[in-house]
């Protein structure tokens, strides 16, 4: 029924069930599956697309984070709070 790696007896265990369902149904309709990796190859597109996403993530991320550390210090100041 199934090839010896877990990732191939779930699409098929699915495939089972639901046309067993479906016949018990009376349905003419069935499933199909087909367990195929999804990326099955390499894209430079998807490459540079995922590449320039994160890095404009982190220089927005980058931009937001001094002035947060600039509140904190001028909040410490105002109500002059020492370390120890």
């Amino acid at each position: 029924m199934c090839s010896p790696e877990p990732v191939n007896c779930f699409p098929v265990l699915m495939n089972i069930l639901s046309n067993t369902f479906l016949r018990l149904f009376n349905s003419t309709a069935r499933f199909r599956v087909w367990s195929e990796l999804f990326y099955l190859g390499e894209n430079p597109d998807l490459k540079n697309y995922i590449f320039f996403g994160l890095l404009t993530y982190l220089l927005v991320l980058a931009t937001g984070l001094p002035p947060l550390f600039a509140m904190s210090n001028v909040e410490d100041y105002k109500v002059q709070s020492t370390s120890c």
